[in-house]
């Protein structure tokens, strides 16, 4: 609808639709560009560590990926032999005069993989983690999932089907790693041990096998346990607790790097280097303001006309 000044006027509910949508756009551009930011901040600002003196907490760590004695992961859609693995499956829609892309299959490995330095190795858990990989790939076929040279691509498929659309990330064995996390040290004694919780734990095994434990600690042969004997019940517990505390104190420490349990700490792995993926955060974040500065003020204009 247009007035005698030629101004296009909106019905109602249409005015209060594109103020939201205007207002949401602006503020989720706002959201976005201080994160980019913040997260570049992040990486210039943290010094890089040594795996084998590294602090516990936040850390930033660099080394090449290595499967762990694992047998390599396969990606689903382009079956790349890889240790992660990220992937989308989309579909060309068409309603009407308008079509897009429109996102039916995705998923990503979850399995850990380690990263080595010259001093030592340390598992990377990534779930959970914002992934920046180099190594990435996107064509074209007529089924939902891709099978080899099976599939047709691009005008082919478009004429005689279906029309999808598959895209894949993904870390390679050997690659070089980027990575800012939680990291945590376990085993070789640094935690400490509840051998007391450990005791109540055996106990609470004994007890499972009654029959067991009245053959071991019956002594009067009553058919029951009593005071006297539960307390050789409780000495022989404490006996096999401080003994399961010594070989966990033997065992090897291990290394993690996984999200941080508090929010708004950043987790990234990336395959680029530190100074490439700072600069493209960085980019993003002004790609941000630029859309915040166009939205912000047709989002003010709506709520004002």
């Amino acid at each position: 609808m247009i007035d005698v000044h030629g101004v296009m006027l909106l019905s109602t509910p249409a005015y209060y639709i594109f103020s939201g949508l205007a207002t949401l756009a602006a503020l989720m551009l706002l959201a976005a560009m201080f994160r980019s930011w913040r997260r570049a901040r992040w990486l210039d600002d943290t010094p890089t560590s040594r795996i084998r003196s590294a602090a516990q907490g936040l850390v930033e760590l660099q080394g090449k990926l290595d499967a762990g004695g694992h047998q390599p992961l396969i990606s689903p859609l382009g079956e790349v032999d890889c240790l992660w693995y990220r992937f989308t499956v989309e579909e060309y829609r068409r309603s009407g005069k308008n079509s897009e892309w429109r996102t039916v299959e995705k998923g990503q490995s979850e399995r850990p993989f380690l990263l080595r330095d010259d001093t030592g190795s340390c598992w990377i858990s990534p779930k959970g983690a914002e992934v920046h990989p180099r190594q990435r790939r996107r064509w074209e076929g007529s089924q939902r999932w891709p099978m080899g040279s099976t599939v047709r691509t691009g005008l082919l498929a478009s004429l005689i089907g279906s029309r999808y659309r598959y895209t894949e990330e993904w870390f390679s064995e050997g690659e070089l790693l980027y990575a800012l996390g939680w990291f945590e040290s376990r085993g070789g004694g640094r935690e400490e041990i509840d051998q007391q919780g450990i005791a109540r734990q055996v106990i609470s095994d004994w007890k499972a096998d009654y029959d067991d434990l009245l053959a071991r600690f019956d002594r009067n042969a009553d058919g029951q346990i009593d005071m006297q004997e539960w307390q050789q019940v409780r000495a022989a517990a404490d006996r096999e607790a401080a003994r399961l505390a010594r070989v966990e104190g033997r065992q090897p420490v291990v290394h993690v790097l996984s999200k941080p349990a508090r929010r708004g700490l950043p987790f990234i792995l990336s395959d680029h280097h530190e100074e490439d993926l700072s600069r493209r955060l960085k980019r993003g974040s002004i790609w941000c303001m630029l859309g915040f500065g166009v939205m912000a003020p047709l989002a003010c204009w709506f709520w004002l006309a």
